[in-house]
């Protein structure tokens, strides 16, 4: 594959973007893509067009690799809308007038399509290439070159090209492997996306460097990677929390054995402490490990380790990385925090720090510092024994009326909560105290959980500033396709579902005044409210 890109004109620096879902020709692409010294930029499978759009042209995207689609995204159909010049153009002479840039698409499959080359044509060309070529360019590529370019997945902003290069991922890899304990008998079932540092660098780079066997699903699905466990024997699986979730409350979760696990990864949101103990009993993970990072960071800061004890896997995100700086800064003064319990921002220093954020270095200036420190804008504690604890993000952190308030500390508060499935925290505007907290429930299938019932227990256990002043029940949480939880959006979610809610209590006032003294209405209508002195 190498050669046969080599051969259609593609050489190091060039960027090649890669959209498709967890195919094994993905591997393919970035081993080929590598070896040339090109830059693998990687597509969110999720993307529509014009998100497509907008990777394309940020980039530089000389190639694209696509497969057939994700879901209802016909990938092919998106690429002709966005260049019609390829159905019109030989494939040789490729020219869009929207991407300069562009030169070559490529199918991942056997099908045909206008204007795009398949993998196997791309293969067949690089049979017949001789090595001189390719070893000419390999022996040109360094350590620090960038070989890859992932786009952040939006949660907190507009997707930025996060540039990496080959000594970051591949350290952080195998230094993610040592802390699981990988060695060549170990299989990781690995439903992540490959777009993210979360299937790139946890889990490839951590599996080649120990010559395990990586078992890639497509895509996540909780029935498939209990099926994928079992069959395969797996000794490891990666996750964010809501995967796991969907895993071991899953109607058929007990018919899978799960005796060949004993390690993985649960990453890249807060990881709650009852979804901790799940996965270490039900699931016999008894060797899960936490890692906590940032696409900036290739992504890996700290990580916990197989033999650390119970509290430290479920209260902490472990300890440095080996070769990674970590500090903790102070967000006002940029003071390097070095007493026990303080909280500040974590930052990182080191080998596994980005070259920046392609074509926008104003924007890289804003998270490295002249010092090169890395801001990752979350922020944390360190305990006395040096293990690190996400305390929430700056922007996530609610400010009400003056005092701060910490959703990860709500959130580990009602989770265990019977009936809670998940939970998440975020603040939402108010006039009179700039912040106020919202919380959002999945409840778990036929569970009676009433808003008032989870405001009572908050009060009994924490500062009443801290309480929620509403709660909202739903079925699925907004995510990235990566599994991430897109807070901003559930701040959107919950402004709409206020409004709806005040405008329907401002329509039982006005039937209140006009029938306050009809005991038939309040039975019919106290859904929700104790006591009509409540809405006066």
């Amino acid at each position: 594959m190498a050669k046969g890109l080599l051969e259609i004109g593609f050489g190091k620096g060039d960027h090649i973007g890669i959209w498709a879902k967890n195919v094994p020709d993905w591997l393919t692409f970035q081993f080929a893509a590598a070896r040339i010294g090109a830059v693998l930029v990687t597509v969110n499978t999720a993307y529509k067009s014009s998100e497509l759009e907008y990777v394309l042209s940020q980039s530089d995207m000389k190639a694209l690799a696509i497969s057939d689609g994700y879901r209802n995204t016909d990938y092919a159909q998106v690429v002709y809308e966005l260049v019609p010049e390829l159905k019109d153009m030989s494939r040789e002479r490729i020219h869009s007038e929207k991407f300069p840039h562009l030169r070559d698409v490529i199918y991942i499959g056997p099908e045909k399509h206008r204007g795009m080359y398949t993998t196997n044509e791309i293969m067949l060309l690089g049979k017949y290439s001789d090595d001189s070529k390719l070893n000419a360019v390999i022996d040109s590529i360094k350590p620090e070159d960038i070989v890859n370019m992932q786009y952040t997945s939006g949660t907190t902003g507009f997707p930025k090209g996060v540039m990496l290069c080959h000594k970051g991922l591949l350290n952080n890899g195998f230094f993610i492997g040592e802390r699981q304990k990988f060695t060549k008998e170990d299989r990781l079932c690995l439903p992540v996306p490959q777009f993210h540092c979360f299937g790139v660098t946890l889990g490839t780079m951590a599996i080649i460097t120990h010559g395990g066997t990586l078992v890639l699903l497509e895509e996540f699905d909780p029935l498939l990677a209990l099926a994928a466990i079992q069959k395969e024997k797996c000794t490891a699986i990666y996750g964010v929390p809501t995967m796991f979730i969907a895993e071991y409350t899953h109607p058929m979760f007990k018919m899978f054995d799960m005796s060949s696990l004993r390690t993985g990864i649960m990453a890249g949101s807060t990881c709650p402490e009852e979804c901790m103990k799940r996965a270490i009993e039900d699931m016999n993970m008894k060797g899960i490990t936490s890692v906590y990072g940032l696409t900036e960071a290739s992504p890996g800061m700290t990580q916990t380790s197989c033999d650390d004890t119970f509290d430290q896997k479920v209260r902490t995100v472990g300890y440095e990385l080996p070769g990674a700086e970590v500090a903790l800064k102070d967000p006002e003064t940029g003071e390097i925090i070095t007493e026990p319990g303080r909280i500040g921002e974590f930052c990182a220093r080191g080998y596994n720090v980005m070259k920046g954020y392609y074509n926008m270095p104003e924007e890289t200036k804003k998270v490295i510092d002249a010092d090169g420190w890395l801001h990752s804008g979350d922020l944390g504690c360190r305990d006395e024994n040096g293990y690190y604890i996400v305390t929430g993000r700056i922007k996530d952190m609610i400010i009400r009326g003056g005092e701060n308030i910490y959703p990860r500390e709500l959130e580990e508060l009602l989770h265990p909560l019977e009936g809670v499935k998940d939970v998440q925290v975020v603040g939402l505007p108010d006039e009179k105290y700039g912040e106020i907290v919202a919380a959002f429930i999945i409840p778990e299938e036929g569970a009676a959980l009433t808003e008032e019932y989870v405001r009572d227990y908050a009060i009994e256990h924490i500062s009443r500033y801290k309480v929620p002043k509403y709660v909202f029940f739903i079925k699925e949480y907004p995510l990235t396709a990566s599994g991430k939880i897109q807070k901003f959006r559930l701040k959107e979610i919950g402004v709409e579902m206020l409004q709806k809610r005040l405008e329907e209590e401002k329509e039982l006032k006005s039937m209140w005044k006009n029938r306050k003294n009809d005991d038939g209405f309040w039975k019919m209508h106290d859904r929700r409210i104790r006591h009509p002195s409540e809405i006066l």
